[in-house]
Formats: C-alpha cells, sequence, structure tokens
C-alpha cells in the first residue's frame, strides 16, 4: 500500500512514507513542538517526492491521534485532515501508546507473546499509560489507557516497561525484573501498525478524524504550581 505516517504527539516529529513494492520506507524524524507547525508539511512534501508518490496515490493517511500533547495532536490531526480531504483520501487514526509498544517490539526483534507496558510523559506530574501482548502477529490491549501518577504504576514486572517518561519519573516508577526500554511512537512503527488496523475498518472519512485526549486539563493553576514547587 501506499501510505503516508505522521506523528507529532511527543517532542519528536516523525514522518515516514511507505510505497507499494519497495521494502524500506522513506522517514524523518525532527525536534517537535512549535517545530512541527511550520516544518511538518514541507517535510511532508519532501518525503512524498523522493518516494516519487502524490497526494491522491496515497491509500491512506496514518497519524498518530494520541494521547500525547494537546498542540501536537491538533497539529498532526488538522495537517491529516487537511490533506486527506484534498486527495479524497481515508485516514487512520492510530493510538500512540500502541504505537510505542510496537516500536518497542521492534527495536527488540519481540517474538509472539511479548508483554508491553506503555509510558509517556504527560506533563503535570503525570503519566499516560497502556499494556498490550503481541500474539499470532497481532497487538491486543490487555489494559486500557489511564493518566496516573508515577507511583500508581501497576506494573508487576511482566515483559517491558516503554516510553519516553524515564527521565522524568523513572526513580518513582515500581522496580521489577522487566526490561526499560526508551521508545516513542514513531510514524515507522504506525506504517507496520497500518495493514491490520486497515484490514480491521479502522479508517476513518477525513471530517471524522479526531485526537485522542485523556485529560480534560491541559495546565496548572498559579496555585498548583506553587504547591508543587513548594513540595520539591
Amino acid at each position: 500500500m501506499n501510505l503516508l505516517a505522521l506523528d507529532t504527539s511527543t517532542e519528536q516529529m516523525s514522518i515516514a512514507v511507505q510505497r507499494a513494492g519497495v521494502t524500506a520506507p522513506w522517514q524523518h524524524s525532527a525536534a517537535g513542538g512549535a517545530h512541527s507547525s511550520t516544518h511538518l508539511i514541507p517535510e511532508i512534501q519532501q518525503l512524498l517526492a523522493q518516494a516519487d508518490l502524490s497526494f491522491d496515490q496515497l491509500d491512506a493517511i496514518v497519524f498518530g491521534a494520541g494521547p500525547g500533547s494537546f498542540t501536537g495532536l491538533r497539529t498532526a490531526c488538522s495537517v491529516a485532515q487537511g490533506l486527506a480531504f484534498g486527495a479524497n483520501v481515508p485516514v487512520l487514526p492510530v493510538d500512540t501508546l500502541l504505537a510505542v509498544a510496537e516500536e518497542a517490539r521492534w527495536q527488540l526483534s519481540g517474538a509472539s507473546g511479548l508483554v508491553v507496558t506503555s509510558l509517556l510523559d504527560a506533563r503535570m506530574d503525570e503519566l499516560y499509560t497502556a499494556s498490550y501482548i503481541f500474539e499470532s502477529d497481532v497487538w491486543r490491549q490487555i489494559k486500557g489507557c489511564s493518566l496516573i501518577k508515577p507511583e500508581s504504576l501497576g506494573w508487576d514486572g511482566v515483559g517491558v516497561l516503554a516510553g519516553n517518561g524515564f527521565a522524568a519519573y523513572g526513580a518513582r516508577l515500581p522496580d521489577g525484573p522487566g526490561l526499560r526500554l526508551l521508545a516513542l511512537p514513531t510514524a515507522t512503527a504506525m506504517l507496520r501498525l497500518a495493514p491490520a488496523l486497515l484490514a480491521a475498518g479502522g479508517a476513518v472519512p477525513a471530517a471524522q478524524a479526531l485526537p485522542t485526549y485523556i485529560r480534560d486539563k491541559v495546565a496548572q493553576t498559579t496555585l498548583e504550581r506553587a504547591a508543587a514547587k513548594s513540595a520539591t
């Protein structure tokens, strides 16, 4: 399939293009945040040019739907929607925590039975987390997405703990015999997930593509920030 995948849900902007019949995708990663809003579309155009594809040749546009940075999720969704409207192609929203699990599996060359608990830094002293198991070449969620304090992670040490929350919260996470692995929801991971998700009917018209928000509150009040500062 001809696919474009993009993610701006974390501190990294990740883009990848897959062309039917070509084994390795074209990919690009760079700093995310404010950088994404100005550089995302030009980098997408450059990758498509390298793959010799136009937007209307795509079978779908894949994007990291969340959870993640509010601004980043809105950026990825709006770009995916706009491009999909213009090219008249469907959109495939992908769970970013699932993409973290897939990136971890890929790094480890993980086989069937691999269990991954994904973590993404939610800021405000919290983490997004969910758990998955890889069986018969398909991921299955075994613990739904939640927003927690680092100490509240119910990890029993089984499998792999993967994500980007270790630098900020590593000392506050539970110990266990399982592996801790830095992994982000890359666009290439989303390309690997896309065939099964598309086959399962995960694609939607551009107008129906939405970010996944787990947290309703996006910032602390002045009093909350002061209390957090005094507690450290």
